[in-house]
């Protein structure tokens, strides 16, 4: 390790403690959807509509970001994107049992962590690239898969304690994970932080949105969001209620695995992404993914279901940050703005995907769900081609 990364270590270290926040405020809820039906009654269609109100609040503030970042720095924004995770995951454990309207209390609460999470979507991964290290790409992939690390410890943990506490005492869990991003956010008062030259002329939205190229990729992250979410959000009562699996090992079995595929594939990509070009793997492993999404919808298997659901998380590792490493290289003057709006993209399809499946599912089943939402996949496979065809992609 050399003089510059050793100095820089620090500043990683606190970009991939980020992810795993971010983990931690997409991820615990849903684990809690079948506490929700029990105790609070709610349907489908609210559980789905939960995280609605989680990635539609991270997509206003992928909009406003940009501007906050130019006016406060990355330092500061860091510390809020901390701040308010820890806040809401405060106020998670208390309004829903002090709120005469429970469902208000819940949904006020995510809107606050969804505005950290939101904050880090936008700024952690500039932050990461901007630092004057080599293999951007692999390091752009390596800190996302911090984001599956924590996805896949979050779930059993999670699984575990509503087991020990109980149905009824479920709000002492988001008041434990709180500990997280009240720590980290610390972390980024004191590590080296590369802010960008404020001379440097920036690309504006208008002269990005002339390319052809960066409007596929506003497409792809869109679907990249939602073919990754919406497996990731109910796999976990899908293995429950569909297949009949008790939820502490189809917690563990299914989502979990997803993660650890997920993150596999981050990692690998990590290692390999100068020997392997990004826009095939790309399409073949989005193919895949499209497979998995229509067998986990018609295969009454559960065995074979629980493993083309981890399959999908290996399935679609790479779209989200190989896509921002993508656009970073293609668009140099993109900044904060090309990131903005590629998590706003992304955030559109985490808050349509899982939606989408809920609607489905409210009025017939999780499994043809599934099958709608295997559209997504399909969208991205028919833009990679789009892509190779006219030979946009240079790194092949």
């Amino acid at each position: 390790m050399t003089d510059l990364e050793k100095k820089y270590l620090p500043t990683k270290l606190a970009g991939y403690v980020g992810f795993v926040v971010q983990a931690i405020v997409n991820n615990f809820l849903p684990i809690l959807f079948i506490v929700f039906q029990d105790i609070y009654g709610l349907g489908y269609e609210k559980l789905g509509r939960l995280i609605v109100f989680n990635f539609a609040t991270q997509l206003f503030i992928d909009l406003l970001t940009p501007k906050i970042v130019e006016k406060i720095g990355y330092r500061r924004a860091s510390f809020l994107s901390q701040f308010t995770a820890f806040l809401g995951l405060c106020m998670m454990a208390v309004l829903p049992r002090v709120m005469e309207n429970t469902y208000l209390g819940i949904v006020l609460s995510i809107m606050v962590y969804a505005t950290g999470s939101g904050f880090m979507e936008v700024i952690l991964s500039p932050m990461i690239e901007m630092l004057p290290t080599g293999n951007k790409s692999g390091n752009m992939a390596f800190l996302h898969s911090f984001y599956c690390w924590g996805q896949a410890f979050i779930i059993p943990i999670t699984t575990l304690l509503v087991v020990v506490f109980g149905y009824e005492n479920w709000p002492y869990i988001p008041l434990m994970w709180a500990v997280v991003p009240f720590l980290n956010m610390f972390s980024f008062l004191k590590v080296p932080i590369v802010e960008p030259d404020k001379e440097q002329k920036q690309s504006t939205l208008i002269e990005l949105l002339k390319t052809p190229k960066f409007v596929i990729y506003m497409l792809m992250m869109l679907c990249a969001g939602a073919s990754e979410i919406a497996m990731s959000q109910w796999a976990s009562l899908f293995v429950q209620t569909a297949l009949k699996i008790p939820k502490a090992v189809g917690d563990i079995v299914g989502p979990c695995v997803f993660a650890l595929f997920m993150a596999g594939g981050r990692v690998a990509y990590a290692k390999f992404s100068k020997k392997v070009s990004f826009t095939r793997l790309l399409l073949w492993l989005n193919v895949i993914c499209f497979v998995c999404y229509v067998m986990v919808a018609v295969c009454n298997v559960a065995a074979l279901s629980l493993v083309f659901c981890a399959l999908c998380g290996l399935s679609v590792s790479i779209s989200w940050p190989g896509i921002y490493s993508a656009g970073a290289r293609t668009f140099k003057t993109g900044g904060a703005i090309m990131f903005g709006v590629f998590a706003m993209c992304g955030d559109i399809g985490c808050a349509f995907g899982p939606w989408v499946i809920g609607i489905v599912a409210e009025y017939s089943n999780l499994n043809y769900g599934f099958l709608v939402a295997a559209i997504f996949p399909l969208i991205m496979v028919l833009c990679t081609v789009y892509l190779l065809k006219n030979k946009y992609c240079k790194n092949k």
